[in-house]
């Protein structure tokens, strides 16, 4: 039976991770739980799955909670070291890593450092801090499983295949929900339209970076420090269907893709057994009901994020980080209603340009640019406010 901690238990791709455990209750155990601020879910959650340890972020959530559960409760832990325990010192084998945000990086990475293989959901894990973290998986011998759709459709393309083969990695991107609109529609975006994403349920953050496009350059960066591979041969294709969830490009010509419905469950249950595949309760893929399947080249102009995230990645050092920390900010503040769908990349441009590059072979260093670049893209939408005021 394979033992998991679950970091971010009370997201989307958490709750998918814990229906797959329901459904094979012979095949996994749960010790460790993290969550956000959702106390009433992860209360269930330890009701049915009686984790050792769980983890929330302040001491407040964590007395409330321990004051709801009483004494035969799991133990009662917060802040990053909360969660640093519960990847590392937990009695896991495997650590799924679903935290959105740059506040997955350290338990992620003390857990690589432990040795724990890790189901990868926290594509900023190694957007952040790809050479740092690549480097302790190697130093470490554990195994490092891809669970966005993208990367584990690449994943299963490359079995059985030479990377020497390779010409180039091609991630599909649905578009969003504004693939088709111009810049001027784009003006009057809201967050309730960001928000309703054509395919996918995913968490706020997600579908707001999948209707920017700044998800899939996360994406590239992230398949940059998977598979090794530079950038300029990881390509992106809008694939509105969402069925083709990435392909591979060999040197004779050849393409091996790999489809499925748009549903988390399948990448999600493959990282958790594999080499096996665990049978799923999802309705089977009917191609010849779908009928056709449509790809098309991303639009940089009104699209910009895409191409934002390919310089980070080849301005290297600290620039990614502070590309992820601008990022988050902006998105934040976009959902407040703060700034518009366009400021977005407009922030992030602006807090990478002010930049000073350093060299991302450290926490510290990592940590101290995404810091800065909080900062600074605060001062930015600040400065937006108060241009929109005038």
């Amino acid at each position: 039976m394979k033992r998991l901690a679950i970091l971010g238990s009370t997201g989307s791709i958490g709750v998918s991770t814990l229906g797959i455990v329901a459904e094979h209750a012979d095949r996994f155990q749960v010790v460790a739980l993290t969550a956000g601020r959702n106390l009433a879910l992860l209360e269930e959650q330890i009701a049915r799955f009686q984790p050792q340890v769980v983890a929330v972020p302040d001491r407040e959530n964590a007395q409330r909670l321990m004051e709801r559960l009483g004494h035969s409760g799991p133990r009662v832990l917060y802040g990053t070291e909360g969660l640093i325990t519960c990847a590392a010192n937990s009695p896991a084998d495997m650590v799924v890593s679903a935290i959105v945000g740059a506040a997955g990086l350290e338990p992620t990475l003390a857990a690589v450092q432990a040795g724990r293989d890790v189901a990868l959901a926290n594509k900023e894990t190694l957007v952040i801090a790809g050479e740092l973290v690549m480097a302790a998986v190697a130093e470490s011998g554990c195994r490092l499983f891809p669970v966005d759709s993208e990367h584990s459709a690449i994943f299963q393309s490359l079995a059985g295949h030479s990377k020497d083969d390779v010409r180039r990695l091609i991630l599909t991107a649905s578009g969003g929900p504004f693939r088709n609109w111009s810049l001027d529609d784009l003006q009057e975006v809201t967050p309730q339209d960001a928000l309703a994403h054509p395919n996918w349920t995913m968490g706020r953050k997600i579908t707001i970076d999948s209707a920017t496009m700044m998800n899939k350059g996360l994406e590239v960066i992230e398949a940059h420090w998977l598979f090794n591979l530079p950038v300029d041969r990881i390509a992106v294709h809008i694939h509105p269907e969402s069925i083709v969830h990435s392909l591979v490009e060999y040197v004779d010509g050849a393409l091996i893709a790999q489809l499925g419905i748009p549903d988390m469950k399948t990448p999600i249950a493959y990282a958790l057994s594999y080499p096996e595949r665990l049978t799923l309760d999802l309705p089977p893929l009917d191609l010849c009901r779908l009928g056709q399947l449509h790809f098309a080249a991303p639009d940089s102009l009104c699209f910009p994020c895409l191409g934002l995230a390919y310089e980070a990645i080849r301005r290297g050092g600290t620039t990614p980080a502070v590309l992820n920390a601008a990022n988050e900010l902006a998105v934040d503040a976009f959902l407040q209603e703060k700034v518009g769908f366009l400021d977005i990349p407009r922030i992030i441009g602006a807090v990478v340009e002010k930049h000073a590059i350093t060299a991302a072979t450290s926490l510290a260093a990592i940590l101290a640019a995404d810091n800065w670049a909080r900062g600074a893209a605060q001062d930015v939408i600040h400065e937006i406010q108060g241009a929109s005021y005038l």
